[in-house]
């Protein structure tokens, strides 16, 4: 059981004592062989990466963020145009297309799923279309591990002939109509930043395609554009590559990531039955399932955060908040373009959203003890 006078947000201590063993065998190798770039793990992880989520491609980089920018420049993204994301993520997601020159147009999302909503998308790109704006494309975010609604962003992407680049950062394990996240859109990015589902024990990334002549570009790009060999540069590159040892981790975590991402639903579950009266629990649509990357609520209007925050952590539980101060909000991307003028439900949500401890490790007992006293802290402000 987890001490309770100090519960962890993501217990990564629990999953180590679970594959210490292999682990240490598996970094043991690497450190024997001595190809710390571009070793014989790194081509091991990316085929087991393939077949896990069905993609054609599938390409180890340096992090969730390196990845999304390399797809950006295959894309040849120029300054001046518009790439439309939502407001309610990481900033990674529109810093790179800050990289490249290009603006980003924050969309709102939806209010029970977190992501980017396709009504509000439709009506941002013939916006900005009848503003003789140069559109080249959209990221789609999967918040918290659940997938956006891809069927819809399809069509809608399909009709003004932009291409989608999916954001997985959170979200790799999960599904939708039964397919796994890695096949969607014209390319599709993950991390394996350490408290993600499929965490590496450093920075690390993948990219996704099913698009033979894209991938060959990726693989150029992370190797600073690198031609026949490394000296050989066709293109304007970066240093992108995964490192050995992370993939050699990382084999060792895709080992018991479907039986993690079976305990994350209990989890889930344990947590939606005990606090639906509560508060606002995450909506799960027909047809996905998420990866649990965070477990959100919203809390009840009128209820004060900090003050339930604080109640919480001096009971030994940690809670976080993503995202208090949404992207359109921020000094960094003033210059970048609001959809409609303003997005109300991305800036309600800051306001109220509220993430609990998530990870596979988490027992029942501690779940129940987290439940009751948010029901008191609750109790204690109504």
């Amino acid at each position: 059981m987890t001490d309770r006078s100090n519960i962890p947000f993501v217990d990564l201590a629990a999953q180590q004592n679970r594959i210490r063993k292999d682990v240490d065998i598996a970094m043991a190798r690497v450190l024997d062989h001595g190809r710390y770039i571009m070793g014989p793990e790194i081509g091991e992880l990316e085929e087991a990466l393939a077949k896990y989520c069905g993609a054609k491609h599938a390409i180890g980089c340096s992090s969730g963020t390196d990845a999304l920018a390399m797809v950006l420049m295959a894309k040849s993204i120029k300054p001046g145009q518009i790439i439309f994301c939502p407001s309610f993520t990481f900033v990674a997601t529109a810093e790179v297309v800050a990289w490249l020159g290009a603006k980003v147009c924050f969309v709102d999302v939806e209010p029970d799923t977190f992501n980017i909503d396709p009504k509000a998308l439709q009506a941002a790109i013939i916006e900005t279309k009848a503003n003789g704006m140069d559109l080249a494309g959209i990221i789609s975010v999967d918040l918290f591990g659940l997938p956006v609604a891809h069927q819809e962003l399809d069509k809608i992407a399909t009709e003004h002939d932009l291409w989608i680049l999916s954001d997985a950062a959170q979200s790799f394990g999960a599904r939708y109509n039964n397919k796994p996240v890695g096949t969607m859109g014209l390319a599709t990015t993950t991390s394996f930043f350490p408290a993600k589902p499929l965490g590496a024990y450093g920075d690390g990334g993948a990219m996704f395609t099913d698009d033979d002549q894209l991938a060959e570009e990726l693989r150029s790009i992370l190797f600073h554009g690198m031609g026949k060999n490394q000296y050989d540069n066709v293109r304007i590159g970066m240093t992108g590559r995964l490192d050995t040892m992370q993939a050699a981790v990382l084999l060792e975590k895709l080992k018991i990531f479907e039986d993690e991402i079976e305990t994350r639903q209990k989890v889930a579950g344990i947590y939606t039955d005990g606090l639906k009266d509560l508060v606002t629990v995450p909506h799960i649509p027909h047809g996905r399932m998420s990866v649990w990357a965070q477990y959100t609520t919203r809390l009840p209007e009128g209820i004060d955060r900090a003050q339930l925050q604080e109640y919480l952590t001096n009971k030994g539980i940690p809670t976080a908040v993503y995202y208090a101060k949404p992207l359109h909000r921020q000094e960094a991307y003033g210059h970048n373009i609001i959809a409609g003028g303003e997005l109300p439900i991305t800036d309600a949500l800051s306001k109220d959203v509220l993430s609990l401890p998530m990870h596979p490790y988490l027992d029942a007992p501690t779940q129940e003890y987290i439940i009751e006293h948010i029901d008191s802290a609750l109790k204690a402000q109504s």
